[in-house]
This record gives structure tokens, sequence and C-alpha cells, in this order.
């Protein structure tokens, strides 16, 4: 299935971002270019092959750090236990710790250092449950 719908989430330091996602979450950047507004654009690849967009706005952009928690973006990962691990290893700040949920996830949730809340899950394979 084609993914249709894209998270693009903003950052004051979009570098900072791409590496913490690179080095904690093992997103592969994908693309990079300089927006019209000249910010930076970037694009990753999660490890089930979905994407997530990023970007650094001009002027008059506040991080989630700073005005609270605005949206959770959820990405479904192949081993969640091992993810939540190296995440935990490298300074994520875990704000849910594993849980198996009624409909199945096995779940944990995140922050990452500007304030972008995360889910990682693992969803059972079909005929398992």
């Amino acid at each position: 299935m084609t993914q249709t719908v894209t998270p693009y989430l903003l950052y004051e330091d979009a570098e900072a971002a791409a590496s913490f996602r690179s080095r904690v979450f093992g997103f592969k950047e994908v693309d990079r270019m300089t927006g019209a507004a000249g910010g930076v654009h970037l694009e990753f690849e999660t490890e089930l092959g979905g994407r997530v967009y990023a970007g650094q706005p001009p002027d008059g952009f506040s991080n989630p750090a700073d005005v609270g928690r605005t949206s959770l973006v959820y990405v479904l990962v192949p081993a969640v236990d091992s993810h939540h691990d190296h995440a935990r290893a490298e300074g994520a700040t875990i704000t849910e710790d594993l849980v198996d949920l009624p409909f199945g996830h096995r779940r944990y949730t995140c922050r990452d250092p500007q304030g972008h809340e995360w889910a990682f899950a693992q969803v059972p394979e079909r005929g398992s449950t």
C-alpha cells in the first residue's frame, strides 16, 4: 500500500533533528534541499518504508517544547523492544514505557530534544492474535 499521509514536522534546528532521528530512531535520510524561504527540507524513510518530512521554518515558529504537546507521530517498526532499548540508551526521553495495547500493538512513546512526541509500535503478524 502506498503511504498517502506524511507527517511534516517543523524544527528550530533541523540539522540537530536530522542527526537525532538517524542516530536514535534509525531513520534513513533520503532527501535534503533548501526550501523557497531558505530553510532546510529533509525527508526520512522509516525501517518499514514509511516517510517523515522535516523542515526549518522562517522566523515566528516555536518548538513543541516551548508551547506544549502539539501532536504525536505513530511509527510502525519491526522490533519495538530493541527499538525502545536503543532509543533509551541514546538518550531519548521515554514518556511511556513499553505496553501491550488491547488492540494488539506493542508500543512505547518518547519525546525528541525539540519536544516532538513519537510513538513506536509493533503490530502482531496476521493470524497470531
